[in-house]
């Protein structure tokens, strides 16, 4: 009895230990960019010299006050504010499209039974299996060949193409746990299709297709690879913007945009899971 005690102990606190390794594993990282953006050595950002918000302040146009600040390892104000423009207008345009399809798609293949059904499944899913980088060529292709000039719009279409496989996983998971007595009684009771789909059908599923397009706008919001073969000259997003930053060498004002673009990112989520649990 008592070796099986201690064996149990000894396994928790194993499984404890794992279980913070993991987290410092995911989250160490994270901790690191947020504390070397306060960093005041502009020549190597890994070495800590003392605190600053210089590079916080460069980025909103605000004047540095400390002499170990650098003009040459920043980038301007402006140029920032128009590529996080881009960004946004790409992830809001890109998920917005992305949810109408893939929620519709999830619905049509719900409620409806066709010859090729399970096919069409594995094509909708297939954008999330395939590479990045064999995806982005494969768009590059059809833009150069179809004459279409590499722009924001071209971001936005291609963002679109593999975003909705993302939108229809996620509704068709709601859709899945969806009682449809429901709809047979807003039928029964002489409601018409659009009548049902929007007093019943709509708001059950409201929750996946919330998630849905905040999960799709920030997949969109950082994606690099993709983006990358698509983007044209003038069209360039925040992470094309630091990853261009990163080839003249590590900046410190880098940690600052990546910081700011994760407390984004959370605010997002956060949003998400906070209109969810009201809709709940």
């Amino acid at each position: 009895m008592l070796d099986k005690i201690l064996n149990s102990k000894i396994w928790a606190t194993l499984f404890k230990g794992y279980g913070f390794l993991f987290l410092g594993f995911l989250y160490l990282p994270l901790g690191l960019i947020f504390v070397y953006s306060f960093n005041a050595n502009s020549i190597n950002m890994a070495i800590w010299t003392e605190f600053t918000f210089d590079w916080y302040l460069t980025i909103f146009g605000g004047a540095s006050s400390q002499s170990s600040f650098d003009a040459a390892f920043t980038e301007s104000p402006d140029r920032i504010f128009e590529v996080v423009k881009h960004s946004v207008i790409v992830a809001l345009s890109a998920s917005t499209v992305s949810t109408v399809i893939g929620t519709a798609t999830a619905i049509a293949l719900a409620r409806y039974h066709f010859v090729g059904k399970r096919f069409y499944q594995a094509l909708l899913v297939l954008p999330m299996i395939v590479p990045d980088i064999v995806l982005g060529i494969a768009l590059l292709i059809f833009f150069v060949g179809a004459g279409f000039k590499l722009s924001l719009l071209t971001i936005i279409i291609g963002h679109t193409t593999f975003l909705s496989s993302y939108v229809f996983v996620v509704v068709s998971a709601r859709l899945a746990g969806m009682d449809t007595s429901l709809e047979q009684a807003s039928a029964d009771l002489g409601a018409g299709p659009i009548t049902t789909f929007r007093r019943v059908t709509l708001p059950q599923i409201m929750p996946g297709v919330v998630g849905g397009f905040l999960l799709a706008f920030i997949i969109s919001l950082d994606d690099v690879v993709i983006t990358y073969f698509i983007a044209g000259v003038g069209s360039q997003t925040l992470p094309l913007f630091i990853l261009a930053m990163m080839r003249r060498g590590l900046r410190p004002q880098i940690n600052a945009l990546a910081v700011l673009l994760l407390l984004f990112t959370f605010v997002i989520a956060a949003i998400g899971l906070y209109l969810r649990s009201r809709k709940s």
